[in-house]
């Protein structure tokens, strides 16, 4: 038996109903202000999930590593916020919904894959654009695998529930884009004579073409920042990388290659970018105006800037030669590379960020 003080009434017992908390009898949630005029299934699914002593964890962490290091903490991030819990995704996605949209974007590409083989679409693909995809997407394939890892780390260190379900579920879409590639031209393989679907592997390891970008990766994967991993990649790695060759290359150019399936395959990246990009802008815009902390983030977001995009800009510049590969030319790296610098402008701006010199013309 215990003594709890309820509503100044010391209660000698621990039976329920014994003490008649504050709020008890109110219909309303009161542990928690929503976003909006009412609590979303997003926020009852995710907010205080994870345990927080600044908020109703009383005992303090219940466990804590070998150092005295806590369960999760503020330090993990060189980034500074005066209420971390603030922080809500813009596309609200949870584990039921997430796991939803996941299983609709597999069956959209699965369905187009069995429906181009049985028309017999693979083997009417260009020659020259069949070993283009062999190397340079099943190189680009690793890629997308290694920001995915860095994001599975990064998730563990986030420090509410919010911002770790905001991470996971941006790693498990660049785990299924990488399994997608991967999939997707094993398949087209067997229609294929003579495919190689193990050289893109060797491109990305060798290929002068592609160390930069390998470089890149490598480097946002072995930042210790959970949150410097994330800048890096939906800030910089996307729009630089990401989008130029997805949308400024691919997408651009397959048709002209009588390959109107690769198109359908690589957008579904397009997309989860777009929610990607949205919820680390809400995250980064709740530091870059946090009232205490705001001019220590707006510094150390501008050096990370600089770091990893002096990084990407070479590396996307390196990857101008594969503009010249495709038999038919339609698109140039030029304009590709122009669109990606303003997709740079636009974020940096709503971030109130400077662009680094090897980004201005």
């Amino acid at each position: 038996m215990s003594t709890a003080t309820v509503e100044n009434q010391a209660v000698q017992s621990g039976a329920a109903g014994a003490a008649k908390f504050a709020g008890s009898d109110s219909r309303k949630f009161n542990y928690f202000t929503p976003k909006g005029r009412k609590p979303t299934h997003y926020e009852d699914m995710t907010l205080d999930v994870q345990p927080d002593p600044k908020r109703y964890l009383l005992q303090d962490w219940i466990l804590s590593f070998g150092d005295g290091t806590p369960t999760y903490s503020e330090k993990w991030t060189l980034a500074r916020c005066s209420d971390w819990h603030k922080y809500r995704s813009v596309d609200e996605e949870w584990e039921r919904t997430h796991y939803q949209r996941q299983s609709t974007i597999v069956g959209m590409i699965a369905q187009a894959v069995e429906n181009a083989r049985r028309a017999g679409a693979p083997a009417r693909i260009d020659k020259t654009w069949v070993k283009v995809l062999e190397k340079h997407l099943g190189a680009y394939k690793h890629a997308e695998f290694g920001v995915a890892t860095a994001l599975m780390h990064a998730q563990r260190y986030g420090y509410t529930q919010m911002i770790n379900s905001t991470i996971l579920t941006n790693a498990s879409y660049k785990l299924r884009f990488a399994q997608d590639l991967t999939l997707y031209l094993g398949d087209i393989g067997v229609d294929i004579p003579g495919f190689d679907a193990e050289i893109g592997k060797q491109e990305w390891l060798e290929s002068p073409i592609w160390q930069p970008t390998r470089q890149l990766v490598e480097s946002i994967g072995g930042a210790t920042d959970y949150l410097e991993k994330v800048f890096a990649i939906n800030v910089v790695f996307e729009p630089l990388i990401g989008e130029l060759f997805r949308s400024g290359f691919f997408m651009q150019m397959a048709a002209a290659q009588n390959d109107f399936l690769t198109p359908t395959v690589v957008s579904s990246a397009e997309c989860d970018y777009q929610r990607n990009l949205a919820n680390s802008i809400e995250l980064l815009h709740m530091l870059v105006t946090d009232p205490q902390h705001s001019a220590h983030n707006i510094a150390l977001f501008n050096k990370w800037m600089v770091f990893y995009g002096d990084l990407a800009v070479r590396a996307a510049l390196n990857l101008q030669p594969v503009w010249s590969l495709p038999r038919t030319k339609v698109a140039q790296f030029e304009a590709a590379f122009d669109s990606a610098l303003e997709r740079m402008l636009t974020i940096s701006a709503q971030l109130g960020l400077q662009l680094p010199a090897s980004m201005t013309k």
